[in-house]
């Protein structure tokens, strides 16, 4: 059991800030709109000293922007997420790890889910995730898996957190090949981060939402090349041992430690 405490902080500041720029991101008129008039009022200081850099800054960023968003740019990124996953070996595992993204994101993991526990795949199905774990056992009850063999954590905000209370949580029972359920262009990033931590990971992507906006989705992907340079340089996976190293976040009834956020 993670400390109670894990589940009752805030929100960092920094996931707040990066919320707030994923909604502005994901909104194109509040992008191209701005930007647009920024380009635009410089014209009108034409002694301006610093008129031909701002100009060219905003350009660039409109035509970055626009790039970005391109329906053939999106395709070639989302499939660069996915060239070198690995594909299921279809074993047995001793887990099903269900990462939570929000409630858009819940029915197409939980189906999954459903069906690798009917198929025998594991004998227990564990939902990550802060607003995503107790919704997911919910769910997975309406598909008839019992609640035995269902367990959570509410409490982790990030995918490193993800990572470190499911293994401070299972590692312990004797939890070490899982079956990894997340969308595709978050699997690698997720698979990289739980291998470190000792996981034999057997990765399961789930599409994404076929409604998604093709803005959001576009975000979403190049997001996710931020977040593996971001994990890369930060040395989130370099292999670890998370009951021997010092973390004051992450603590068990059993004083299960992990390694510092």
């Amino acid at each position: 059991m993670l400390d109670p405490a894990l589940c009752a902080r805030p929100l960092s500041q920094w996931l707040v800030l990066k919320s707030t720029l994923s909604h502005w991101l994901m909104t194109p008129v509040l992008v191209v709109i701005p930007l647009t008039a920024f380009i635009l009022l410089i014209k009108f200081f034409p002694k301006w000293r610093w008129k031909r850099y701002l100009l060219v800054m905003g350009s660039l960023s409109l035509a970055a922007y626009f790039f970005v968003s391109f329906p053939a740019t999106v395709a070639i990124a989302s499939k660069g997420l996915i060239a070198f996953l690995p594909e299921d070996p279809g074993r047995k595992a001793d887990a099903i790890v269900i990462l939570g993204r929000g409630s858009y994101m819940r029915q197409s993991r939980v189906d999954v889910a459903a069906q690798l526990w009917k198929s025998k795949r594991a004998p227990l199905i564990f939902a990550s995730g802060a607003g995503d774990g107790a919704d997911i056992v919910n769910m997975l009850k309406t598909e008839g898996v019992p609640k035995s063999v269902l367990k959570a954590e509410t409490c982790s905000q990030t995918t490193e957190e993800n990572a470190l209370f499911t293994a401070a949580m299972l590692q312990p029972m004797g939890v070490k090949q899982i079956v990894l359920i997340t969308d595709s262009p978050h699997m690698m990033r997720s698979l990289l981060t739980f291998r470190s931590l000792g996981f034999t990971v057997f990765p399961r992507p789930t599409p994404l939402p076929a409604n998604l906006s093709p803005t959001r989705r576009a975000m979403m992907i190049f997001y996710e090349y931020m977040g593996l340079f971001n994990y890369g340089i930060k040395g989130y996976w370099q292999p670890h041992n998370a009951q021997m190293e010092p973390n004051p976040h992450v603590a068990q009834q059993q004083a299960v430690n992990s390694r510092s956020l």
